[in-house]
């Protein structure tokens, strides 16, 4: 198989499979400004996010991608179009996690309180939810700060505090909203790697936005380019890299990542001043 076969880009990928978790269905939203006139963020998008795939969103910076993510999240309606659950249940009824850029850890909350939040809110008995809370520590190599309050641990170590307590109340999608961009680089390499370890050991369906190309291929099975506003989806690329190789370390080091940088570079066509043709 040709390099340029492997990157074949998808333009269309069937609705409606068993394999699809969450599809998305001519979605569009819009706004409205002061005189009530409509402002579109989100044109027609189609598309299918498969069960326990790991897809990057990635496009130009406004383009409408905190946009998507909140419809996804549940948090805003769509203008038109329609989100599914695995083929037939409205995506109002799913459980859905997400983590943001901010790890958002309650300061007065110790590590052990903030990972069992998800569980009290839900009901889960004091004695069951600490009592599970310290078995995920453990799981993850935090048990040590079970004790300790979010101010005294890495910015890194928060954030991983963050996704077990989103992953311990078993959401059916996981939304990643730039988790890692308050990090220095150093940190956030080493935070790839240790956040898809986690989220692969639950094999859970992963939606993450993010306008780092970089980060987007190495954990990925698939990226979806996103054009200007407002936005549809310009293409998608299979990726798979750290799947295959068991790293994202080693994704970055892949003959194909350049290629594929490059290519999804092109495709953000991303000017000097912000502009794009």
């Amino acid at each position: 198989m040709t390099l340029s076969t492997q990157l074949r880009e998808i333009a269309a990928i069937p609705s409606g499979g068993a394999n699809v978790a969450i599809a998305l269905d001519h979605v569009e939203k819009h706004f409205e400004d002061q005189q009530g006139n409509p402002i579109p963020v989100i044109r027609d998008i189609t598309l299918d996010i498969r069960e326990h795939e790991f897809i990057s969103i990635v496009g130009p910076s406004g383009c409408g991608k905190s946009t998507m993510f909140n419809i996804i999240a549940n948090l805003l309606e769509p203008s038109a179009g329609s989100i599914t659950l695995r083929g037939s249940h409205p995506i109002r009824g799913a459980h859905i996690g997400y983590m943001l850029q901010r790890d958002l850890l309650f300061p007065w909350r110790t590590i052990l309180e903030n990972v069992a939040l998800g569980l009290e809110v839900v009901g889960v008995p004091r004695t069951r939810r600490l009592a599970m809370s310290r078995e995920y520590l453990e799981r993850y190599n935090l048990a040590d700060f079970a004790d300790a309050y979010p101010h005294t641990l890495s910015g890194g170590m928060r954030q991983r505090v963050a996704l077990i307590r989103t992953l311990i109340t078993d959401p059916d999608v996981i939304l990643l909203d730039e988790p890692f961009s308050a990090l220095d680089y150093q940190t956030r390499l080493v935070l790839e790697e240790e956040i898809l370890s986690i989220l692969k050991s639950f094999d859970k369906t992963v939606v993450l936005i993010t306008h780092d190309i970089g980060e987007a291929i190495a954990m990925s099975d698939r990226v979806a380019v996103m054009t200007q506003r407002p936005t549809s989806v310009k293409r998608l690329y299979e990726v798979g890299l750290s799947r295959r190789l068991g790293s994202c370390l080693k994704a970055r080091s892949d003959p194909r990542y350049q290629t594929l940088f490059d290519q999804i570079w092109a495709d953000l066509d991303i000017q000097m001043g912000g502009q794009a043709s």
